[in-house]
């Protein structure tokens, strides 16, 4: 996260989403004769590249040129202009013919679409996250896991001059933000240590926590509290307070998140931007039907 604004594009997070999802698709029924998937892992090679050119495009929403997609991807020019000549006759890209950029295209974003269609929690939060941001005047985030990152998918801005902005789909290490502890707060200790074995306790700024131990400590706090603190562990001079959203299986399903800049979320005011998170979350997991662990605040 950072202070600068950002201008948005077509929303990453959707587009990752279509993108993985087809990306796993095997052939396990009505293969037709002769089909051959790639050796060893039973996925089509040719629609491997394609997406995964489609989900680099996605992530520069200034475009890129066809030589770059080339050799960032490791794939022949021709093979890249073949794959972006393709999408572009379906709308999934388009072309700044002057620049000689790529973009990826409408047809991307009302396929990606679907994912926040299909959870409907982002429609649900929306309302309460206005009302937070009108009570405490800072900007409200909604978050998930991917991968073992935070992926932020809904941002509602405070009307400050300095506020933070982030960039729909944009990525946060989830050691260090307050969307990414308070959601492992809620899972069982073998999920938090398989996450961090994988994605490790990068140090971005002196405040990051990059001891197992002390991470551990600091989650049985965000248990007891009922919010998570970003104070200063991923970005210098940015404060965040966040706390999750339940489902019916009482499993984090996301969280919210509300951050700004220290010189505002000054100590004295913590606690009270935490209970005011921490009712909100509240609030829209009763909407969703949802239900809050027992033994969590």
């Amino acid at each position: 996260m950072s202070f600068l604004h950002m201008f948005r594009s077509i929303d990453d997070v959707r587009l990752r989403a279509m993108t993985n999802t087809v990306t796993n698709i095997t052939r396990k029924r009505g293969r037709p004769p002769g089909a051959k998937a790639r050796a060893g892992d039973g996925k089509n090679q040719s629609l491997t590249r394609a997406l995964t050119l489609l989900e680099r495009l996605s992530e520069s929403p200034k475009g890129m040129q066809l030589t770059d997609l080339s050799y960032q991807l490791g794939m022949p020019a021709a093979t890249v202009h073949r794959l972006l000549s393709t999408f572009e006759e379906l709308n999934f890209v388009e072309q700044d013919p002057e620049q000689g950029l790529w973009y990826v295209g409408l047809k991307t974003f009302t396929v990606g679409n679907a994912f926040l269609n299909r959870r409907d929690y982002v429609a649900i939060a929306r309302p309460h996250m206005h009302t937070l941001v009108e009570q405490c005047g800072e900007t409200v985030n909604l978050g998930v896991i991917d991968a073992g990152e935070v992926v932020f998918i809904s941002q509602v801005e405070s009307q400050e001059v300095m506020r933070m902005i982030v960039r729909l789909g944009s990525r946060s290490p989830i050691h260090a933000s307050g969307v990414g502890k308070a959601m492992l707060a809620s899972m069982p200790q073998q999920s938090v240590s398989g996450i961090l074995e994988r994605r490790g306790l990068a140090r971005f700024t002196d405040h990051t926590i990059d001891s197992p131990a002390d991470l551990r400590a600091e989650l049985e706090r965000v248990r007891q509290q009922g919010y998570a603190l970003d104070d200063e562990e991923h970005a210098v001079g940015l404060r965040c307070v966040a706390a999750p959203i339940f489902d019916e299986n009482a499993q984090a399903l996301a969280a919210i998140s509300l951050s700004g800049p220290k010189a505002r979320i000054v100590d004295s005011r913590v606690s009270e931007l935490g209970n005011a998170i921490r009712q909100t979350a509240a609030e829209i997991t009763q909407a969703l039907g949802g239900r809050v662990p027992a033994g969590q605040v």
